[in-house]
């Protein structure tokens, strides 16, 4: 790669607030605020123990109002963001499916308002939250490996909150050299380069088969009872949700209750990156759901993806210079995201659905999750028809032998 062009690159990732090495991961995330905010992270940091001894909202009932001013940076507003979250989620989900909040109290909804406004995020845990911004290496000088990595704030459900927050973290990293190939095919397109295109191309495959061999440490550090019955919830929002019909009540910020998605991993700007720069178009539907998940996303990450959707067609590309390297190289790309989105459904199978089976057929009441959420995606899509839509909608884009003819 010449000067030029890693000059440019260098620039896309800083307009679009990413990284060679970790992606769309925050780096170096804090784990501490200015003294003036110890209260929230006292409760961030002990809301296993207190919502384990049902006490969490009795101790944001005595919360002061504190004002997000003295957070200077985007680091510091990262954390205050992911500690009120996880509070919120706390607060809300305490008593479990059956009687959640209906109000945020003030001293959490007005401060958390004014920090998502700052940060272009809504204010409830999202993935770039409790994914992206949650972690932190227990030795310093260690590699960003499962036994080194720790989160900086925790759910019950001990090993399997934790893994599964890092597993997550460890795809996204894995997407890493995936949105950088993806940045090579938007400026070799633009030069016609093919070689570029090409090399782009396999960086994003290789990326791809990365991910999906990542997302199988899952199997080693999260339990399917554990997941289903006590972590879930937690992810769980206020739209699209028949516990909460009508939303969320956030005190002092508005007269009415407000509808938000929980955390989800469509919400993953990576996926939806690949998915703008094959060309995919989902269906009417998973569309509009896929297209209102950028607005949980930082807006520099939701700008890269807008980027490579509005950019020439890859695809139309690709079909009209009839370069059979550039067509199997694009295919492959295709695939490994169907093997990737394959993979996902079997981890959701085995996760949410075979789970939330057998609780029902044993009359087990689940502290968290019930029957209506085994069948719905914590950010409120039908979670079954969704990923299978999504899956055949990125098979259909492989170009065959017949589609390369015409």
């Amino acid at each position: 790669m010449d000067t030029n062009s890693r000059e440019t690159l260098q620039a896309d990732s800083n307009v679009f607030d990413i990284s060679e090495e970790l992606g769309f991961l925050l780096k170096e995330p804090l784990t501490n605020l200015p003294d003036y905010y110890r209260v929230w992270l006292d409760l961030a940091n002990n809301v296993t123990h207190l919502l384990e001894s049902c006490t969490l909202r009795d101790m944001v009932h005595k919360m002061p109002v504190l004002s997000p001013d003295l957070l200077s940076n985007h680091r510091e507003l990262r954390l205050a963001h992911l500690a009120l979250g996880f509070i919120s989620m706390g607060y809300v989900w305490q008593e479990g499916q059956h009687a959640p909040a209906q109000i945020l109290p003030k001293a959490l909804a007005w401060p958390y308002w004014l920090i998502s406004h700052r940060l272009g995020l809504p204010p409830i845990l999202t993935y770039a939250d409790s994914v992206l911004a949650n972690w932190k290496l227990k030795d310093p000088t260690g590699d960003m490996e499962i036994g080194n990595m720790d989160l900086i704030f925790s759910f019950p459900g001990g090993e399997t909150c934790r893994g599964f927050f890092i597993v997550s973290l460890l795809v996204e990293r894995a997407a890493s050299s995936g949105i950088m190939g993806a940045l090579e095919v938007m400026h070799a397109m633009k030069i016609s380069d093919f070689i570029g295109i090409q090399k782009g191309l396999g960086k994003v495959t290789q990326s791809l088969k990365k991910m999906r061999e990542t997302l199988k440490l899952m199997h080693n550090h999260v339990d399917p009872a554990e997941f289903h019955g006590t972590l879930r919830i937690f992810f769980s929002g206020w739209r699209d949700n028949p516990m909460l019909p009508k939303g969320l009540l956030y005190e002092g910020v508005s007269t009415e209750p407000i509808l938000l998605s929980g955390g989800s991993a469509a919400q993953s700007s990576a996926i939806q990156c690949f998915d703008a720069l094959l060309c995919i178009q989902h269906d009417d539907e998973t569309g509009a759901f896929l297209t209102r998940m950028r607005d949980y996303m930082l807006p520099a990450h939701r700008q890269l993806i807008e980027t490579l959707f509005v950019c020439p067609s890859l695809r139309d590309f690709i079909l009209s210079c009839s370069c059979s390297d550039l067509c199997q190289a694009y295919n492959s790309c295709v695939s490994a995201l169907v093997d990737l989105r394959n993979y996902h459904l079997n981890i959701v199978a085995k996760y949410i659905i075979v789970p939330g089976n057998h609780g029902r057929a044993m009359g087990c009441p689940f502290r968290g999750v019930g029957n209506r959420l085994n069948t719905t995606g914590t950010g409120g899509s039908s979670l079954m028809v969704f990923l299978k839509s999504v899956r055949n909608t990125t098979h259909k884009a492989l170009i065959s032998e017949s589609v390369k003819r015409n």
